[in-house]
């Protein structure tokens, strides 16, 4: 199972919360799979990636209450807290920069917390998506339910492409692959 954490609605839709959906939206492109199906408070969608059987899942809870639409959903299709693939902006990485981990805490966001608390377990792979603003914001709470700058964009379409990429290595060659690959921290250019 692979889960993109956000918000529903038009509102959210272009934010940096919302990487984890968008990025579900972007696999869901390369598979030719629409994430439409209402269940267990998602959206979800059947496909194969890289010849593996997935659901694709963006919960339809908001953020803070991820985590009981997750475990629904775990529950309902009988797999392991070892089968779930959580996709999460980070807002302590620098835009652009992936990060995979195969376990370990919510490092402060609160969509992951919950999908901890709810599970009960730490031990599922998440791939956080770096979104951290080039300038002091004071109120991370504003920036990261606020729409991408134009200036941005360019950059978040490179990321999705690279978290497709690396969910597909996950998937195909491994963790530790897929670990070796992407993780690694996007240089800034200099002025």
């Amino acid at each position: 199972m692979i889960v993109g954490l956000g918000n529903p609605g038009y509102e959210y839709s272009f934010t940096p919360h919302n990487l984890g959906f968008m990025a579900v939206d972007r696999l869901a492109e390369t598979c030719g799979a629409e994430v439409s199906r209402r269940e267990a408070q998602a959206l979800t969608a059947a496909t194969e990636i890289e010849g593996v059987g997935v659901v694709l899942a963006k919960p339809q809870t908001f953020m803070n209450l991820s985590g009981m639409a997750v475990a629904r959903l775990l529950a309902r299709y009988a797999l392991p807290v070892r089968d779930l693939i959580v996709l999460v902006d980070d807002v302590d990485l620098p835009l652009g920069s992936l990060r995979i981990r195969q376990r370990g805490s919510a490092g402060g966001h609160n969509g992951l917390k919950s999908v901890i608390g709810a599970l009960e377990a730490d031990e599922f792979v998440r791939v956080r998506m770096g979104v951290q603003p080039d300038v002091l914001v004071e109120d991370r709470a504003c920036y990261v339910l606020g729409r991408f700058r134009k200036s941005d964009l360019e950059a978040v379409s490179e990321m999705l492409e690279q978290t497709v990429d690396a969910v597909r290595v996950v998937l195909k060659e491994g963790l530790q692959q897929a670990m070796n690959r992407f993780n690694r921290r996007v240089q800034s250019s200099p002025s």
